[in-house]
């Protein structure tokens, strides 16, 4: 059995990059940067006013102080000439500074008789005033390869000027579930007969790093049924495949023996970790396939251990183990074994407001209702020898990206 870096680092070494594509910036969102942020213009591109108020000379205003008002700037709209010695400007947030002027007082620091302005505090130079530049220069690399591209920096992408981006293409996942005993949900369910929920847990999951996410459905534990679906699968020119159930190799377990005999180059199919040991992995070209089990914790465990962390390596992604963080554990954890084991837990705060996370009992590797009640697996390493209540450990969100 391999240990899940082992697995990773033999899966990584298959990886070929899929090229770039240029895409306007409304559809960047969750994308990854292939190329990066160079800024066209300094922002802002002239020294400005940070607040609604007046703008003025620092040295001829002050507290007891009057100026003559010349006249208003507004953003869009800037003071036409200088402004002279004993004047004043009334100026709006992000309209250009005058000439002449070296700040900006706020107007509730003011008193307004006519056109003489007065002023109710000290003024110093710079005060309230968004300096030509502040922000960022022109020819700054503001966003840099391998990012993802969130909200706020799709927002400094378009205020750097660029309509659109070169990103990281993704891939096109196929996702296959085998088992008679399946049937799709809202099916009239056999006695002897499971509701499928596999292809719907893993599609959510792994779809924000795909370009399409194709459900093949299920299929009988058949090979000649198994092999007309991988196939189409492959046929359709599918970067990556995941199948869930017939990992192992049991009597009707014809997943991973149908793979080789299309042709696909096996490398592993046992983990050292809990659930989820019978994960298959091969290529068949520049196809990556991945067999999960059956049980959902452990296709979902193993989703989230091993196939994320590919997807997101393949998309370009500088941090492909983010999120994970260290956290006190809220509850003791009994003695683990040779396998790691990923453990169902629930982050918690204590009663000094700090995270927590609270080990759920159930290690069912079919117990679903206890996984969609967790938050985050808790990474209990192999032949730990326990931990007490306050030890921490790491986990790893289940929702975080």
């Amino acid at each position: 059995m391999l240990a899940v870096e082992e697995a990773l680092k033999r899966i990584y070494g298959h990886i070929k990059p899929l090229g770039t594509e240029t895409v306007p910036l409304r559809a960047a969102a969750n994308r990854v940067l292939a190329e990066p942020v160079i800024a066209r213009h300094n922002q802002p591109p002239f020294d400005s006013s940070a607040m609604d108020g007046y703008a003025v000379r620092a040295a001829e205003a002050g507290i007891g102080r009057s100026l003559t008002l010349a006249g208003t700037a507004q953003a869009g709209q800037r003071f036409v000439g200088m402004m002279d010695r004993g004047q004043c400007v009334r100026i709006f947030t992000g309209a250009p500074l005058p000439i002449g002027a070296d700040a900006v007082v706020m107007q509730e620091e003011t008193e307004v008789h006519g056109n003489q302005i007065s002023f109710l505090e000290a003024v110093r130079v710079g005060q309230s005033v968004r300096r030509q530049g502040n922000d960022f220069k022109r020819g700054d690399a503001l966003i840099a390869p391998g990012t993802l591209l969130t909200p706020a920096r799709i927002s400094l992408a378009a205020a750097s000027n660029l309509p659109e981006l070169v990103v990281n293409r993704r891939p096109r996942i196929a996702i296959l579930s085998s088992g008679d005993e399946l049937v799709q949900p809202g099916s009239s369910i056999g006695a002897d007969q499971i509701v499928s929920s596999n292809n719907f847990g893993l599609a959510a999951l792994l779809s924000p790093f795909a370009e399409r996410v194709v459900d093949l459905g299920i299929v009988r534990d058949d090979p000649k049924a198994i092999e007309a679906a991988l196939l189409s699968a492959f046929d359709d020119g599918i970067d990556v495949l995941i199948t869930s159930g017939g990992a192992s190799v049991g009597d009707r377990d014809y997943m991973q023996e149908v793979l080789k005999d299309l042709g696909v180059a096996m490398d592993f199919w046992k983990l050292r970790m809990r659930p989820g040991k019978p994960l298959m992995f091969g290529v068949r070209g520049r196809t990556l396939i991945f067999g999960l089990p059956g049980n959902p914790v452990s296709a979902m465990a193993t989703a989230h251990v091993v196939v994320k962390p590919t997807l997101k390596r393949i998309v370009g992604l500088a941090e492909t183990e983010w999120p994970r963080f260290t956290v006190a554990l809220a509850g003791p954890l009994p003695a683990n074994g040779p396998r790691r084991h990923y453990l169902r837990g629930k982050l918690i705060r204590n009663d000094f407001g700090m995270l927590e996370v609270d080990p759920i009992s159930e290690t069912d590797s079919g117990h679903i209702s206890s996984l969609a009640a967790s938050d985050c697996f808790i990474v209990q390493p192999e032949n730990d020898e326990g931990r007490s209540k306050g030890s921490v450990i790491e986990v790893i969100p289940l929702d975080w990206g």
